[in-house]
């Protein structure tokens, strides 16, 4: 019995030895040598910087995985396996495939050169599933982004010798998903037709196939929503809100819905506008009556571009004093009953920040001293938002960038900001080719190549030839929008410009030689342009039985010329004005060196009215005079002024004014004026198709010609014609149809009643 238990406790304490020898043994062994297998490109040493561990260590389970780990995260393997051989590790490594090459097959609406640089895998390039899987995504992406939905993209890999592979993207591009309607709910005051008339996004119709706003594109929905919440707020309903914007497929799935679900809010007017100012030397009461200051007025209705405005005019005024850190903020208290806003503008004096650095960043072929140019701010200077906004603004309006990105960094000094503006160029140059038909010119045609980014210099060169039944011209420009770094443009031209006059004054004309120009703003307004015109010009080819007064001035002479002008813009838009006005008065000399001699005055005017809240409806009342006087000498006919034509609806060019009443020939006039009165108006048919009509009355006169003997017409008799026109702004280009009648004339006078005006450019 006790011999039994002493055996027992015998084995229960070898045991006991055992289970705590084992453990202290296995943590003892030490790492042999470390074996790399199965590695082709990358070499041992490569793969063993990965590993956590190392000869002589104590071998760790852990370690090993977080050796796996790391070498799976190099992307370079596609299996890791790490195990032990007695003391020594081996590690065997499947190596990634390195990609051959790329290719795409089906691709028709997008261009390979642009996917591939959409795709991260290259040529040379690792090969991993995560890595094709994501640039499928990508593509698909850019696909959505054009417009097309249903797109699919299918990654073929085909092994090759060297643990290589060949990687083609098989892409069917579907249908373009197209938006098939817009819809509006919760709008009272505005509309369907209307509000879609303020999105970008389009309904698509057959007449569309020149624009892609009518394929749908969510970043172009957030924008529409931008656009409706500023199109309400400026119209008065400052409580405008965007409930929903949302894109469905139509149930065909062969096009997308929008719905924007808006919630309109009552309509505001501005009630009392108060100042207050923190600022000694700013006196309240002398902004509160500055009307060029303070745009918000009691009683119009609310506009909250008018506040925003307001408040840069406010901080504007307050530099103009010296106040360099100036906060203004607009502080809104409305009356829910009485539906208006009161508005206090509070101005203090803000935390004086500085500008400490401007870095830019994307401008691979654009010069940072271009962009660096049209920074409103320097280094140094005092940091004010309103003209970094401004900035911003004059760096996108170059036109040689996609995108502007322009944010304030934090530096580790506190009142020291840093600028960081973030480019991404675009292509600059172009290549314009075009044709047209004018009752003028008759059938036309026009090329151009120019570069508006000239080696990235910001620099601009144009050349461009355009011929007509009338006109032959070609021209060559150079233009330095800083010319020695100074905020002056300046540039040549070279030209050479051949007309047939033989309709209207039995001759051909031409002109050959150079213009040097230079021009600077004055402030936002007020620009003055200078110049200086060298050119040879002759009367040939004279018609037999041409008037002898055009026979006398067959030949070259040369005209030594220098010109300014001055021009005062206040329209709101420049290209498609429809309020505001625009005044330019211009001067030239000629006598400088040449054979001519005269001075030319001119002066044009215009001034726009909107009729409705839409602009839909416009008035336009413009107006041209001028006059050119001969010193010591007659000027030459192809220096006079002829009226007739556009500046003068009803009438040919050279229709009106001094004429020989034998040979009808028009001897052109030194004095002339013309004015027209213009009613715009939509035709009742969808915007997108760009009508619009107009009714019109043109007057004018032209009078006083140097050739002076019998047999010629000369009175300044004015001449009226009343008219209406169609204007297209089509995909083709503008088109213009007049029809006008002459209602006051002279039986000297040469009526035309229909004008047609097309051009494009393609």
């Amino acid at each position: 019995m006790v011999k039994n238990q002493m055996m027992k406790l015998k084995l229960f304490i070898i045991a006991a030895l055992v289970a705590v020898c084992l453990p202290l043994a296995a943590q003892a062994e030490k790492i042999g040598a470390i074996t790399i297998d199965g590695n082709q490109r990358v070499d041992s040493d490569s793969v063993k910087s990965y590993l956590t561990f190392k000869s002589g260590d104590e071998y760790d389970d852990a370690a090993a995985n977080s050796s796996v780990k790391a070498l799976f995260a190099t992307d370079l393997f596609s299996d890791v396996k790490i195990y032990k051989q007695g003391a020594n590790i081996i590690v065997h490594v499947t190596e990634n495939p390195i990609v051959n090459q790329v290719a795409f097959e089906g691709n028709k609406t997008i261009k390979e050169d642009k996917l591939t640089g959409e795709v991260s895998l290259k040529s040379r390039s690792i090969y991993t599933k995560a890595a094709v899987q994501n640039d499928v995504q990508r593509i698909v992406e850019l696909y959505r982004k054009s417009g097309r939905y249903n797109a699919t993209v299918e990654p073929k890999v085909i092994l090759k010798d060297q643990n290589r592979v060949d990687l083609i993207y098989e892409i069917t591009e579907g249908k373009t998903t197209v938006i098939k309607k817009i819809v509006f709910i919760g709008n009272r005051t505005f509309s369907n037709k209307a509000l879609r008339a303020v999105v970008q996004s389009a309904e698509t119709r057959w007449y569309n196939f020149f624009s892609d706003n009518d394929k749908y594109d969510s970043d172009r929905l957030e924008y529409d929503k931008e656009l409706l919440r500023r199109f309400y707020t400026k119209s008065g309903f400052a409580d405008f809100r965007i409930l929903s914007a949302v894109a469905e497929l139509s149930p065909d799935h062969d096009g997308f819905i929008l719905n924007f679900s808006v919630d309109e809010g009552a309509k505001y007017s501005f009630g009392k506008i108060q100042i207050v100012t923190q600022l000694a030397d700013l006196k309240a009461e002398q902004l509160e009556g500055d009307d060029e200051v303070v745009q918000t007025k009691e009683g119009k209705v609310y506009d909250s571009s008018k506040v925003e405005k307001t408040v840069d005019k406010l901080i504007e005024k307050a530099g103009t004093k010296g106040f360099a850190f100036v906060d203004v903020t607009p502080q809104l208290s409305r009356d829910h009953e009485k539906h208006i806003i009161d508005i206090t503008y509070v101005i203090k004096e803000g935390p004086k920040v500085y500008v400490n650095k401007i870095n830019i960043t994307g401008n691979t072929r654009t010069l940072d001293s271009v962009i660096r140019r049209e920074f409103r701010l320097a280094e140094g200077d005092p940091f004010n938002s309103e003209l970094l906004k401004t900035s911003k603004q004059k760096i996108e309006d170059l036109g040689y960038f996609k995108k502007v990105d322009i944010k304030q960094e934090k530096t580790d000094e506190a009142d020291k900001v840093n600028i960081a503006t973030a480019v991404e160029e675009k292509s600059t140059g172009e290549l314009n080719f075009g044709a047209g038909y004018s009752t003028l010119d008759g059938v036309l045609g026009e090329a151009s190549l120019g570069e508006k980014n000239f080696l990235g210099t910001g620099d601009k060169v144009k050349l461009s030839i355009s011929a007509s039944t009338r006109t032959q011209e070609g021209d060559f420009s150079y233009t330095e929008p800083y010319f020695m770094d100074k905020n002056f443009e300046a540039g040549f031209d070279l030209f050479d410009i051949r007309r047939n006059d033989q309709t209207q004054s039995s001759y051909d004309s031409s002109s050959v030689g150079f213009n040097i120009r230079g021009a600077y703003d004055i402030n936002d307004h007020l620009r003055h342009d200078m110049n200086y015109r060298f050119s040879v010009d002759s009367i040939s080819n004279v018609a037999s039985g041409a008037s002898a007064y055009i026979v006398d001035q067959e030949g070259t002479t040369t005209t030594s010329l220098i010109g300014h002008s001055l021009t005062y813009d206040r329209r709101d838009n420049k290209t498609d004005p429809s309020s505001g006005y625009i005044i330019k008065g211009s001067q030239a000399f000629a006598g400088i060196g040449g054979d001519s001699r005269f001075v030319r005055h001119e002066v044009n005017a215009g001034y726009y009215v909107p009729l409705d809240d839409e602009k839909q409806y416009r008035l336009l009342f413009s107006g041209n005079a001028g006059n050119v006087t001969g010193i010591g000498r007659d000027v030459e006919i192809n220096q006079r002024f002829f009226v007739g034509g556009q500046n003068l609806r009803g009438f040919e060019v050279g229709g009106i004014g001094p004429r020989d009443t034998g040979t009808r020939d028009a001897l052109g006039g030194d004095d002339y004026y013309t004015a027209t009165a213009e009613l715009g108006f939509p035709l009742g048919l969808p915007e997108d198709l760009g009508f619009r009509g107009a009714l019109f009355v043109d007057a004018g006169s032209l009078w006083n010609t140097d050739s002076v003997g019998p047999g010629i017409y000369d009175a300044a008799d004015l001449r009226v014609s009343v008219g209406a026109g169609v204007a297209w702004s089509s995909p083709f280009g503008p088109i213009r149809v007049d029809f006008a009648v002459p209602v006051v004339k002279n039986t000297n006078d040469r009526p035309q009643v229909f004008q047609l005006n097309f051009g494009t450019r393609f």
